[in-house]
């Protein structure tokens, strides 16, 4: 008969536990929807939506720490699909990044052999999608290609960085924090390193400032941390500050705001300052008052003008910066008001919260890692109030807006709740714009929900062992359970198919030290306390039945003060167990009854190692039964006979064996191998509770003293204390011994299936899978030249799968040659399906995004995708995901939902950040134009609509999109922003700006005001005066203005662009001061002033010459490009350009969408381009519908599409 495995599907997976200090800032949530976590060396990937462990990395020989998705702003089609790709950084300086789905490593990078400080991808992707920026110790910044490892520059700067940060405004800005203070670069570019050493500011530490380091005797210091920092005016400085003014530099972390440009976060321990970069001046304080507990870290949100805090007790505060409305002239500076917070945590020496990281595409959850392994998810949720409960703490009411995805809500349109950040709570309103509450608006309060919880294995070391294997007998009902003993006296059970944990289990007081199965469902486990002063201990023999949970003492009241036990074995059939001690002589128990069979004599020899045979007598046992049955039945039927003669045969036989079992207990006959200290191997043989000793064998010279045995078939194994292994041949009476000069053999086992003559061994550097009928090695694993972990305890999981627990606290399922736990997430079995479209083939991606988005060939929106996909085996399991999409799915069936929405709430659920932008800028300007339309208002194309006409429910787009804004709303905020700043000037140079900003902005009295204030020792003083009177004086008449308009231009050819510029302003001549801010490469700059200053139809022209600008190969920012020029109303260059880059499924939509809004022409190309991607994923009903629709373009198309269908 030829042998066999018996083998069920197990993924290799790792379950991990602690984290490691190293790891508190590997972790990071990406666009597309998953949360990574740096464990030791290892990488976890999270489904936080199902609190699911979906994939682990495995790779890094060092602690990682360091973890960033890469980001999804990018236009997305076949050739640029949705992957899951991942940088990840260790402290020995290598950085993997990895493809996730399968599991493997894209490319290493490797530069200098210290700890990455910081990295991240570079976020504007029109360019490359690959460029990876790393801080490498201890002063260099390097840019990666992250596809193929390859070094683009390297530069290097005066102080050892610690972080940086990018400005989410433009990509040639970057902040770097160093020990001493922030270095500012203004030239990033991919292709060359920064020309400069940036512009390097230094911080007062708020602490070290005066105000902080008063004599505490001379004043009652001030009521709480904000009134002290009112004083603090100047914090940012270009002089270095004295050593006695600055200790130390305790900036936590440094991070530009996304919600608003040219603003940025300090964090300090006790209070968040938020900078005006074109100030260099503290303009907000979020301090926190002296009983108040610490910051560890922000997030700063980019749909709303709020901050996610992270404070020392695990707490998560939500601030949201107050609406200015009310009285602009009593602002003072930007307040951050609590609006929410979370439970806080309990902290000991071993538990403290580490990190959060908020979800990105909808900024309302928030997922807390703690140092124990936990992983914590926090949703935000709102609800609506009747009253103004914010009314007695002083806050301004928060409404929730009228609109959903982008267009206003429909009657009896379903909406999803709790969407994201931006559907929850309105725009902060700015002084002079807050609109009428309209009958759609709720007053709301915002909450946070803990939904979901991870939890990790607790501190090693571990004690595992294996249920027993999958037979053919056992396979209906086996489930593949892992008991893990664990050092606080509690087992885990994992079910191995899921990875999850099956039951946690409280059963010791102390260090669990071993566990031996009994049944599939039960176990016996030992724990042994501390010793006390004579070496004696107390022990913990206890035996669970998992079903129950039950427990109970196996050893009934033994155990207090005796020797340790060493080690419990049961034998091959589960019959018998037996018990060894440190230094007295063993004892075995029956386990069927837990009686106690014999207590061996006081001259027994002392074991080292022992192991039962497989062997025994269970076919002659059943024959004995039989005929014990027999006997018995026979008397049960005569006695019987006497009353009734009615009873069945099979009952008989039931009570009849259970009668046999009980009065006559026949057991099969059972023998046990072991060894004394001088390595002598003694064979026992157990029959019911007759025990009788058996040959012996002497010592074998070669061998040391004998650590272990393990015992299958025909092949004894014995370990020794050298790592000695001797395999003995029982039918050919053979031995040989193999020196493996790998130290203590701690641990042998036997793989289990028939005729599987694998053995596992551990030692004291790690472990080795040996064939013993070959009798040669089939895999290593070596601390330090393999792994960087210590092994601590090893099993066997199915007949070709090892366990491992090592000591970085983690549990290992591998394959049989112990190489990486990573797999293919594809082929994994989870327990929740995951909704991830990354996860899926790039064909499979865009073929239900097309099918999500559209679907003109039917009335009804269907979710049956087989209904216009034939080739299904690929979206079989796409549909489990919609059962539980079940809000979701709702929402896109409804026939209320259009167009606009539907695209945005498909970008959403793709974590497609291209997507994103392009439709909610797409759905604001193409309604508000429509809107225009209907009120007859004449609009050319090109330019921005009237301001009355600004009048839909959603007037604005958030600040966060800077000069896409309308002109109107973008104007109030630079002039609120500027008021702030003038409150906020502390020196001449801060006066200085303020007037030179309100001059361009047309404020020319305030203007005047601050320019009158420079004192008279001031070397400015005259110039100033000078200029007020210019300012004052200037009259529209002829000769003048050409006067002070040669002046300009002279001005700005001699290299003074900034004072030519506002001489132009004062003229009203704001379209040349754009004209030559753009000549002279200040394309921003011209951007603004255009904004504020121009009227619609000069400010168009000078924002698509920006645009053009945009889309020339040096600058190659096309997706940006099209967002200025869709918030110009230009749609029909708009869809040109989509089609001319060959993004057809956007271009189709979007000039849908038009016609719809009838804003624009049909360009029939796009259509017929989107026909033909639609055929070539299989979706011809579609295919069929666009191309009808793109009129004579589509007709060839038609035709060969209607052929295939009907073929």
């Amino acid at each position: 008969m030829i042998p066999y495995t018996v083998n069920i599907k197990l993924a290799a997976r790792t379950l991990t536990g602690t984290v490691h200090l190293q790891n508190k800032p590997a972790v990071d949530w990406g666009w597309q929807g998953l949360i990574a976590q740096g464990c030791h060396s290892s990488i976890l990937i999270i489904d936080p939506k199902t609190s699911q462990t979906i994939q682990v990395l495995e790779r890094h020989k060092a602690n990682v720490v360091k973890v960033k998705w890469s980001r999804e702003n990018y236009y997305h089609s076949l050739s640029s699909p949705y992957s899951l790709r991942l940088a990840s950084a260790d402290s020995s300086g290598k950085i993997i990044v990895w493809d996730v789905v399968s599991g493997t490593a894209h490319c290493e990078i490797q530069e200098h052999a210290k700890p990455i400080q910081d990295m991240d991808w570079l976020w504007a992707q029109d360019v490359s999608r690959d460029l990876l920026l790393a801080v490498h110790p201890p002063n260099y910044i390097v840019l990666w290609n992250g596809d193929t490892g390859t070094k683009l520059w390297k530069k290097s700067y005066a102080e050892n960085i610690l972080s940086f940060s990018f400005d989410p405004f433009d990509p040639s800005n970057l902040a770097l924090l160093t020990s001493e203070g922030i270095v500012f670069i203004t030239d990033f570019s991919h292709a060359k390193p920064p020309g400069s050493a940036g512009k390097k500011v230094y911080i007062a530490s708020p602490h070290a400032s005066p105000a902080h380091s008063k004599p505490v005797a001379a004043t009652p210091a001030p009521t709480g941390a904000k009134k002290a920092l009112n004083k603090v005016k100047v914090l940012i400085t270009n002089e270095k500050p004295s050593a006695e003014a600055v200790t130390l530099n305790d900036c936590l972390q440094l991070s530009y705001l996304p919600s608003k440009r040219n603003h940025m976060l300090l964090l300090y321990p006790r209070e968040i300052l938020i900078l005006d970069l074109e100030l260099s001046q503290t303009v907000g304080v979020v301090a926190i008052e002296r009983s108040g507990v610490p910051f560890i870290q922000v997030v700063p949100c980019g749909q709303r003008d709020a901050l996610y805090c992270l404070h020392e007790n695990g707490c998560i505060t939500l601030r949201v910066c107050r609406s200015t409305s009310s009285s602009p002239d009593d602002v003072q500076e930007l307040v951050y008001d609590l609006r929410s917070q979370c439970d806080a945590i309990r902290v000991t020496k071993t538990v403290r919260p580490y990190r959060i990281v908020i979800c990105p595409v909808n900024e309302n959850s928030a997922a807390l890692v703690v140092s124990d392994g936990r992983v914590m998810l926090w949703e935000l949720k709102s609800h609506s109030i009747k009253t103004s409960a914010n009314s007695s703490s002083g806050l301004s009411p928060l409404y929730s807006p009228v609109s959903f995805c982008g267009t206003p809500l429909g009657q009896n349109q379903k909406r999803i709740p709790d969407l994201s950040l931006n559907t929850m709570i309105g725009h902060s309103f700015i002084s002079g714009a807050e609109p009428s509450r309209s009958s759609g608006q709720q007053e709301v309060q915002l909450k946070f929900l803990l939904t979901s919880l991870l939890s990790g294995l607790p501190l090693p070391p571990f004690a595992l062992r294996m249920c027993p294997p999958l037979t053919t007998k056992n396979i209906n009902h086996y489930q593949p359970l892992l008991a893990v003993g664990t050092s606080n006296g509690s087992i885990l059970v994992y079910n191995l198919t899921s990875g999850l944990l099956h039951k946690e289990l409280s059963v010791h007081s102390c260090e669990v030290r071993g566990i031996e199965w009994v049944s599939l469902t039960s176990f016996l486990s030992f724990a042994t306390s501390a010793p006390n002063n004579l070496g004696l201990v107390r022990n913990e023999l206890q035996h669970v039945d998992l079903p129950t949970g039950r427990c109970f003492a196996f050893r009934g009241e033994r155990g207090n003060d005796e020797p340790a036990i060493e080690m419990i074995k049961v034998s091959h059939l589960k019959q018998y167990l037996v018990v060894v001690f440190r230094d007295r002589p063993l004892e075995l128990w029956d386990v069927r009854t837990g009686t106690l069979l014999r207590e061996m004599a006081k001259n027994f020899p002392t074991v080292t190692a022992l192991e039962w045979s497989p062997s025994h007598n269970l076919k002659s046992l059943k024959r004995k039964q039989l005929a014990a049955r027999e006997a018995m039945a026979r008397q049960t039927v005569s006695d019987a006979e006497q009353s009734s003669v009615e009873s069945s045969v099979i009952s008989l036989l039931q009570d009849a064996e259970s009668k046999a079992e009980l009065s006559q207990a026949i057991s099969a006959r059972e023998h046990f191998v072991f060894t004394d200290t001088d390595g002598q191997v003694y064979h026992i043989t157990v029959e019911g509770n007759a025990v009788k000793d058996g040959a012996r064998i002497p010592p074998d010279g070669s061998m040391g003293s004998i650590a272990c045995i393990a015992w299958k078939g025909d092949t004894l194994v014995l370990g020794d204390v050298d790592g000695n292994l001797n395999f003995w041949d029982l039918k050919a009476r053979l031995s040989r011994g193999i020196p493996t000069h790998r130290g203590w053999v701690k641990k042998i086992r036997f793989a289990p299936g028939k005729g599987n003559q694998k053995l596992l061994v551990m030692y004291t550097d790690g472990a080795e899978v040996w064939d013993t009928k070959e009798v040669q090695m089939v895999s290593s694993l070596r601390v330090g030249r393999n792994v960087s972990y210590r092994i601590m305890d090893i099993d066997w999981c199915t007949s070709d799968k090892v366990v491992l627990a090592s000591d970085d606290g983690c549990v290992r399922v591998l394959e049989m040659a112990m190489k990486s736990a990573s797999y293919r997430m594809d082929e994994q079995d989870l327990t929740d399906p995951v909704w991830c479209p990354y996860l899926l083939l790039p064909r499979a991606a865009i073929t239900l995004k097309a099918f999500l988005l559209l679907q003109p060939w039917s009335d009804t929106f269907t979710m049956d995708i087989m209904q216009v996909y034939a080739s299904g085996s690929l979206f079989i399991y796409l549909f489990i995901y919609f059962s539980f999409l079940s809000d979701i799915k709702s929402v896109l069936m409804d026939p209320e939902l259009n167009l606009l929405q539907r695209c945005l709430l498909v970008s959403r659920l793709f974590g497609d950040e291209s997507d994103m932008q392009f439709w909610t800028v797409a759905a604001h300007y193409l309604q508000s134009f429509a809107h225009a339309r209907q009120l007859n208002v004449p609009v050319p194309e090109g330019q921005p609509q009237p301001e009355g006409a600004q009048n839909t429910p959603q007037s604005h787009l958030d600040i966060c999109n800077d000069v896409l804004c309308e002109s109107s709303f973008f104007q109030r905020f630079q002039l609120e922003r500027v008021h702030l700043q003038e409150v906020k000037r502390s020196s001449y140079e801060h006066t200085k700006k303020c007037a030179d900003q309100l001059l361009l902005l047309g404020q020319t009295d305030r203007a005047v005001q601050l320019l009158l204030e420079t004192s008279a020792d001031n070397p400015s003083y005259y110039c100033d005066s000078l200029k007020a009177c210019l300012v004052t004086t200037i009259t529209s008449s002829g000769p003048s203005q050409s006067t002070i308009k040669l002046v300009a231009t002279n001005m700005i050819a001699n290299g003074k662009l900034a004072e030519g510029v506002q001489l132009l302003c004062l003229i009203d001549k704001a379209a040349d001061a754009c004209r030559y801010l753009q000549t002279y490469g200040e394309w921003n700059r011209a951007a603004w002033l255009a904004k504020v200053r121009l009227n619609p139809a000069e400010s168009s022209d000078v924002l698509k010459r920006w645009a053009e600008h945009l889309c020339s190969p040096q600058v190659n920012q096309k997706s940006k490009a099209i967002l200025v020029l869709l918030s110009l109303g230009c749609f029909h260059k708009v869809g040109e350009m989509l089609h001319s880059m060959r993004q057809f499924d956007r271009a189709a939509l979007f000039i849908e969408a038009c016609l719809k809004y009838g804003v624009m022409e049909l360009i029939g190309a796009a259509f017929t381009e989107y026909a033909r991607l639609l055929r070539s994923l299989g979706l011809k009903e579609g295919a069929v519908l666009w191309a009808s629709r793109a009129g004579g373009a589509g007709e060839e198309l038609l035709e060969e599409t209607n052929v295939c269908m009907y073929e």
